[in-house]
């Protein structure tokens, strides 16, 4: 079945970059020259998803702005004879069907998921983390809707990391099938140092069925009061595979301080026009 929806959560605080994101959501900070929620946009869009519900919380409603038309700019670009930032501002506003949906309080990704149900219906779709920007000739959403026809089960995303680092993330035991995929027998939220089943690590990518809905309404709330989708993927198992698809791309934490400067680093090498200058100045510098 062919994947027409993504959620994208979006209803976070973004307390990490505090005081910056007081006022600005930190989905619009941007990644060279565009917000980080747009390069996850285009991910959608290259993938060929057609809408994409996006999870919202109090004051993100400029996150719906930017992808909307803007009257004034457009009117204004177009009397000064701007026509490729023109171009640039419409392409935008025409980039994909976006439904936003609120999600009250921050429950948890699990929860922020739930309130996806009555959008996404009942048909497999796609989840997209904010925070997890990767960068990649074939866009990693799409490498995995390739997998999930092929596989006929969920996907999540998962990459390598030091086993030094496994108790900082979600980590999968399973089984390797064919190169890079793996049947997923059991997920662990930050184990402990050294008793990680594997070093494979869930990164904030997914193809989801809709049995998960009726699964995450059903998952207790942790110590927190929230409801995690790990836990939600685990009660999966027992109603559908999941595989674990080692993503052939370059990620970055954009929801950390390093990571975002990493991002923001490596994709402005690449930059037409930042990229040179910024090599320039880089090798000019003396540490």
């Amino acid at each position: 079945m062919k994947i027409k929806k993504a959620v994208i959560p979006a209803a976070g605080f973004g307390t990490r970059f505090l005081p910056a994101t007081k006022v600005v959501p930190k989905e619009l900070l941007p990644i060279v020259d565009k917000p980080t929620i747009q390069y996850i946009m285009e991910e959608v869009v290259v993938a060929g998803i057609e809408e994409v519900i996006l999870i919202t919380g109090r004051e993100k409603g400029s996150i719906e702005d930017h992808f909307d038309t803007s009257a004034e700019l457009e009117n204004h670009l177009r009397k000064k004879g701007k026509k490729d930032l023109l171009k640039m501002i419409q392409e935008i506003s025409e980039m994909v069907t976006l439904v936003s949906v609120r999600q009250k309080e921050p429950l948890g990704l699990g929860h922020a998921i739930l309130c996806a149900k009555k959008v996404v219906g009942k048909e497999p779709f796609a989840v997209l983390l904010g925070d997890d920007l990767i960068d990649a000739k074939v866009p990693c959403i799409k490498q995995m809707i390739e997998v999930y026809q092929k596989m006929d089960g969920a996907v999540i995303a998962v990459q390598k990391v030091p086993k030094s680092e496994t108790h900082l993330y979600g980590i999968i035991e399973g089984r390797k099938v064919e190169d890079r995929i793996y049947r997923i027998h059991d997920m662990i939220e930050k184990p402990k140092k050294g008793k990680a089943p594997s070093n494979l690590a869930i990164i904030g990518r997914y193809i989801l069925p809709p049995q998960i809905f009726g699964i995450l309404e059903r998952v207790p709330p942790d110590s927190r009061g929230e409801i995690q989708l790990t836990n939600g993927l685990r009660g999966l198992r027992g109603e559908a595979p999941i595989f674990g698809y080692e993503f052939v791309g370059d990620r970055y934490d954009a929801g950390d301080k390093w990571g975002y400067l990493e991002a923001n680093i490596s994709l402005a090498l690449k930059h037409p026009d930042i990229g040179p200058k910024l090599k320039k100045y880089l090798r000019s510098l003396r540490y």
